[in-house]
């Protein structure tokens, strides 16, 4: 059977920087061991990285969100270092200007996964939009999200973004 782990955007400005939260680092170990399971298993591991330039202020995002994060080239860009040190030349990465990855649900629909499971930064924004993504280009596929592996700077959205997953067919394990 196989299996695809996507890690989302478990990038350092989302950790300790720009849009940083405290809870966000404890997750990190629930990732490390999910990237470790799936690679001795040799499924297919996905990264999304949140991808900005510098005129990020002046978009549609940037209007609503006013903070400059996730800048290419930056630290804040860079996925957590011992996220990073696990990723292999063959894992494939998704850079995205917004939320969901358009280019990864395309890439999604040509391959039979059995299950896709989700994990990373931020639940109710750009975790939740992958996980529909993925769903559309997979809609027999077993999808899942980690509740110990992801999560939000707002708690109250995170619970109901994990009820919104389930409502629509996204199983969450773990909450």
């Amino acid at each position: 059977m196989k299996k695809c782990l996507i890690i989302v955007d478990y990038q350092n400005d989302f950790i300790d920087g720009a849009l940083g939260f405290e809870d966000a680092i404890k997750i990190k170990e629930n990732i490390v061991d999910k990237i470790k399971e799936y690679r001795l298993r040799n499924d297919d591991i996905i990264f999304t990285m949140d991808t900005h330039s510098n005129d990020y202020l002046e978009t549609e995002e940037g209007n609503n969100l006013p903070i400059i994060h996730c800048v290419k080239g930056t630290k804040g860009h860079q996925i957590q270092e011992d996220v990073s040190s696990l990723k292999s030349p063959k894992d494939k990465v998704f850079e995205k200007p917004t939320f969901p990855s358009l280019e990864l649900g395309k890439y999604l629909e040509k391959k039979e996964y059995e299950e896709i499971e989700l994990c990373g930064l931020v639940s109710n924004i750009c975790v939740i939009s992958n996980a529909i993504i993925a769903k559309s280009a997979l809609p027999n596929t077993h999808i899942f999200v980690d509740a110990l592996a992801t999560d939000s700077y707002d708690k109250d959205l995170h619970n109901k973004t994990l009820d919104v997953l389930q409502g629509l067919h996204i199983e969450v394990i773990n909450k």
